[in-house]
């Protein structure tokens, strides 16, 4: 099976990235789009984001036979309840979402005995909205999609050849591992980098703003992704916050190893640990990840930024 009406509800970066990669590599296909703001909504049909921009979620759903949330973690359930009488019976629902357990707790309570395959597309920038959309934003990047037990294998084979057709690598993963896995790879560094940023702030005074005015690219490429969406942050941290803890307490014990290190001054400890983390860099290059050009590629639509 293949879907020929795709409804996306939410039309800022991923929606707005989906619409316009089906509408490239996809084009026998029609999309419908909603989004809660009126000016979003304005913007996507100035863009073209989708073949159709609706004025209720309704609408937009009526007649889909996939249906992609790509709203807040925190807003998931409250939009699927919008849509539950108007969704048709054998439609596909799915999501964008980086929480997957909550994300799909939400949505099979506010859908029950419709057909939910979650997914994350581990794709993003710092930016937002509806301008910051583009179709290349999933080509090479990786679509984890989270089924559940027991699963329909035919829509799950359907929204696997779906991101694929976008120009993503799919993997197929449990839930509650993806959440722990994220936890390390995305939402710890998106908390340090909005740690750090703060504290730097918090320090302009006593520098005499010297720290924004003298910042090296270590501490640019943290305000880079502490420029990311504030909401969809949020509510990424609150709904997998046991896992972000758990991360959490892990770096915090061996950032107390390296403080030690410091302290007593072995220079051998942090030769290991900085070479260790050098050959992770050199892989990620490796599996074409990111670009090994100064600006990391970041000059070019390559969908590497932050905010996945």
């Amino acid at each position: 099976m293949s879907f020929n009406r795709i409804a996306i509800i939410g039309l800022g970066l991923l929606g707005g990235s989906i619409g316009l990669a089906v509408r490239e590599y996809l084009p026998d296909s029609v999309t419908t789009g909603f989004d809660s703001d009126p000016q979003t909504r304005k913007r996507a049909a100035e863009r073209g984001l989708v073949t159709t921009v609706c004025e209720t979620a309704a609408e937009a759903v009526a007649n889909a036979d996939l249906v992609i949330f790509c709203v807040p973690p925190g807003a998931m359930g409250r939009a699927a309840a919008d849509v539950a009488d108007a969704l048709p019976a054998d439609a596909l629902v799915s999501d964008v979402g980086s929480c997957k357990v909550s994300i799909a707790e939400a949505l099979g309570k506010a859908l029950p005995g419709h057909t939910v395959i979650p997914a994350h597309p581990v794709a993003g920038t710092e930016n937002s909205g509806p301008d910051a959309g583009f179709a290349s934003l999933f080509r090479n990047r990786w679509c984890i999609v989270t089924p559940p037990e027991p699963t329909d294998l035919l829509k799950l084979t359907a929204l696997v050849e779906f991101w694929e057709a976008l120009g993503a690598n799919v993997e197929i993963m449990d839930a509650e591992h993806h959440d722990l896995v994220l936890a390390v790879t995305s939402h710890l560094p998106h908390l340090i980098a909005y740690t750090i940023v703060g504290t730097a702030s918090d320090l302009e005074d006593v520098t005499q703003s010297e720290v924004i005015k003298y910042s090296a690219g270590g501490f640019r490429d943290f305000t880079r992704i502490a420029a990311s969406d504030p909401t969809m942050w949020r509510d990424v941290f609150l709904s997998n916050k046991d896992a972000v803890l758990t991360m959490l307490q892990r770096f915090s014990e061996d950032l107390s190893a390296l403080q030690r290190a410091i302290r007593v001054g072995d220079g051998d400890a942090l030769f290991e640990q900085f070479s260790h983390t050098r050959a992770i860099r050199r892989s990620i290059i490796e599996e074409g990840q990111d670009d090994a050009r100064p600006d990391f590629g970041r000059g070019d639509h390559d969908g590497s930024a932050a905010g996945d």
